[in-house]
C-alpha cells in the first residue's frame, strides 16, 4: 500500500475553514486592540517596528478577523489591504469592519494576491507567513514589496512541547486548537532562524533584526521570532575574505549568464554570491577560462565563439592588484547543477530586480559594468571596455 504524499496547501486551506467557521458559529468577539500585538498578549514590540505608516500602503497578510489592520487604519493612519483565504475568517471581518475608511478586506490566496498586487510599502503577518511553503511565497512577497519596503513578521521557533526548528525546508504537522474547544492538524514550515534569514537574503531581502517572543507561562516551551527586513533600495557586494588574493590568482573572469530564467548565480562556501569563473590558468586565452571554468562550476557547456569579453575591472585588495575579465555568455547548452569539489554551488536564476545580498564584489563589479543601471553597491574599479 502506497501512501500518498501530504499536500500542506490542502491541510491547511481545510485547517483554518474550519477554525473560521467555528469562532461565526460560537460568535467569537475579541476586544479591539489598544496596543499592535504580534501573537503573544502584548509581549514584545508593538506598531513601532514597521516604521511611520501614515498614508502609507500596507498589506495584512494572513490577517484573520483583521483587529490589527483596523488598529493600524485607526491609530496609525495606515491604508491595509487585509488579505486571508479562509471564507470564515474573511466574514468574521466584514461583519465587524467591512465600513471601516481606509481597510480593504480581500479573500483571496496570498500569492495570487502578490503576483497581481501592486508594490506595497510594509507587508506584515501575524503569525500566517509560515503556513505557505516560503519558496513559493517569498519570491512574491519580495515582487510586491516596494525598494525600501520593509517586511516583518511571526514564525514560530519552538512550540509549547519544545520542538525545535528545522535546518532544511520542509513542512511538519503542528496542532491549531479552537477557542472553547476543538482543533485540527496544520502544516507549518518552522525553520532556523539562519535558513529564514538565508531564504530571505536569496530574494533581494535584507533581515535588520530578529526579536525572540518566549512563552509567559510556566512550562510551555513556545517561542517566536519577529523577523524584521527590508528590500534594498541597492543590493550590497562584499569580499569572500579580508586577506588579498595570492600572486598567482590576481586574473581571473566572471561569466554572465542572463537568459528567461534570470541571472546565473550560485554560493561560495563563505557565503557570497557569485557568477561562475576563476583564475586563469598558464596558457589559456580568457574565452577558454570561461568556458572551462563553466563546464567545472556548473555543467553547462559552451562554445568559444559564445564568449564576449566585455572589459577589464582593476581594484587592488591588501596591496595585490586584482583584474578581473566580465565577460558575457551569449549561448550554452545544459542546466546548471553542483559539481563535486567545487566551492560554488547551490546554481540559481535570478530576476535582476531580486538579486540577492552579499554578492561577491568582483562579481557585482562585473555585473554594473555590463549593466550600469543595476542598483548594486560595491568598491571602486577601473573599468576598461572592448572595442567591439
Amino acid at each position: 500500500m502506497t501512501t500518498r504524499p501530504v499536500d500542506p496547501n490542502s491541510v491547511n486551506a481545510e485547517a483554518w475553514h474550519a477554525y473560521g467557521e467555528h469562532h461565526l458559529r460560537r460568535g467569537t468577539v475579541l476586544p479591539e486592540l489598544e496596543r499592535f500585538d504580534w501573537g503573544l498578549r502584548g509581549i514584545g514590540p508593538g506598531a513601532e517596528i514597521l516604521g511611520d505608516l501614515a498614508g502609507r500602503r500596507v498589506l495584512d497578510l494572513g490577517c484573520g478577523p483583521a483587529r490589527h489592520a483596523a488598529h493600524l487604519v485607526r491609530a496609525h493612519g495606515a491604508s491595509v489591504d487585509a488579505v486571508d483565504s479562509s471564507p470564515g475568517q474573511h466574514e468574521r471581518a466584514r461583519a465587524r469592519y467591512g465600513s471601516l475608511p481606509g481597510l480593504r478586506l480581500i479573500r483571496a490566496d496570498a500569492v495570487e494576491h502578490l503576483a497581481a498586487a501592486e508594490p506595497y510599502d510594509v507587508v506584515y503577518s501575524v503569525n500566517g507567513l509560515p503556513y505557505i511553503d516560503p519558496r513559493v511565497l517569498l519570491p512574491a512577497l519580495a515582487t510586491a514589496l516596494r525598494p525600501g519596503g520593509t517586511l516583518c513578521f511571526t514564525v514560530l521557533h519552538t512550540n509549547s512541547r519544545g520542538d525545535g526548528p528545522s535546518p532544511v525546508v520542509e513542512s511538519r504537522p503542528e496542532i491549531l486548537r479552537f477557542a472553547g474547544g476543538g482543533e485540527a492538524v496544520v502544516r507549518m514550515w518552522v525553520l532556523t532562524p539562519e535558513l529564514w534569514t538565508d531564504l530571505l537574503g536569496e530574494q533581494g531581502l535584507r533581515v535588520e533584526g530578529i526579536d525572540v517572543l518566549d512563552a509567559p507561562e510556566e512550562g510551555n516551551h513556545a517561542s517566536y521570532r519577529i523577523f524584521r527586513a527590508t528590500r534594498p533600495v541597492r543590493v550590497s557586494a562584499r569580499p569572500r575574505t579580508a586577506r588579498g588574493p595570492v600572486p598567482h590568482a590576481a586574473l581571473g573572469v566572471g561569466a554572465i549568464l542572463y537568459g528567461p530564467h534570470g541571472l546565473l548565480l550560485g554560493r561560495h562556501r563563505r557565503g557570497t554570491w557569485e557568477l561562475p569563473g576563476g583564475t586563469v590558468e598558464p596558457g589559456e586565452s580568457l574565452e577558454e577560462t570561461v568556458v572551462r571554468e563553466l563546464r567545472e562550476e556548473t555543467g553547462i557547456e559552451a562554445a568559444l565563439s559564445d564568449v564576449r569579453l566585455l572589459g577589464t575591472l582593476l581594484d587592488d585588495v591588501d596591496g595585490v592588484v586584482r583584474m578581473t575579465v566580465a565577460t558575457q555568455v551569449t549561448a550554452w547548452r545544459g542546466e546548471p547543477s553542483d559539481q563535486p569539489g567545487e566551492r560554488v554551488g547551490d546554481w540559481r536564476w535570478f530576476a535582476l530586480d531580486r538579486l540577492p545580498e552579499g554578492l561577491f564584489v568582483c562579481s557585482a563589479q562585473g555585473l554594473t559594468a555590463w549593466r550600469p543601471d543595476l542598483p548594486i553597491d560595491h568598491t571602486p574599479a577601473h573599468f576598461t571596455t572592448y572595442a567591439g
